[in-house]
């Protein structure tokens, strides 16, 4: 009987123990998706909106206190973001700030991501800095002289998207990307980093934007978005 007893009481234990976590975990996701980063620290803030995140509701967006978008419209040397040009006068339409982002691809010669870019984005000089999103490595490319001539090949599509916007672009550099190609300290541009929920310090020198969390909800949109603030 005394065993009897105490195999109950170790189950009840157990079992308010798997509760906890449970109520823990649950609490955790709930703080995670509506966290955003202390507006007293970091007053502007945003987010990255692409064909990823389905249809968004940039009203609620702004409601959920985006003061501006970056939207994703370009990649490589043809590809091109679905949604880009219905989210581009969305935002137009709603006098959002925005700015837009081209995926670098670094198996592809500068020249033919230019002409993708340039043929989508708009030569608008109320458009926010350009941003480039470096995360392929040219190591992926499986050639040794792709890899070799990267910085070269970066610059010189960084010069003709600067010539066709106007202004300095903004590198947005993956941790892997830095981590093999060290860009951050090599090409002398404003940096937008990423990390969830702490402040990146991967690329050497202080960051611009920061890519804050990846998990947030606000009523814009069914997915999670990533949300995006500035260095004060």
């Amino acid at each position: 009987m005394g065993r009897t007893r105490k195999t109950v009481w170790r189950w009840r234990i157990i079992a308010f123990l798997l509760l906890a976590a449970m109520i823990a975990a649950a609490w955790g996701w709930w703080e995670a998706i509506r966290w955003q980063p202390s507006r007293t620290d970091y007053p502007t803030q945003g987010a990255l909106i692409g064909a990823s995140d389905g249809a968004v509701d940039f009203r609620e967006l702004r409601g959920a206190g985006a003061e501006f978008v970056y939207l994703e419209a370009s990649s490589g040397a043809g590809d091109r973001d679905p949604r880009f040009a219905r989210n581009f006068a969305a935002v137009e339409d709603m006098s959002l700030p925005h700015g837009v982002v081209h995926a670098y691809d670094p198996c592809v010669s500068a020249e033919r991501q230019a002409a993708n870019f340039v043929t989508i984005v708009p030569r608008d000089a109320g458009l926010l800095p350009p941003a480039i999103a470096l995360d392929r490595l040219a190591s992926e490319c499986g050639d040794p002289i792709v890899e070799a001539g990267l910085e070269s090949e970066l610059t010189t599509f960084i010069n003709q998207v600067e010539g066709h916007t106007g202004q300095p672009v903004v590198l947005k550099v993956s941790a892997r990307f830095e981590a093999a190609h060290g860009i951050g300290n090599r090409i002398e541009r404003n940096l937008w980093l990423e990390r969830d929920f702490l402040q990146p310090d991967y690329a050497g020198r202080p960051w611009t934007l920061w890519t804050a969390t990846t998990y947030f909800r606000g009523g814009a949109g069914e997915e999670p978005l990533r949300w995006v603030v500035v260095q004060p």
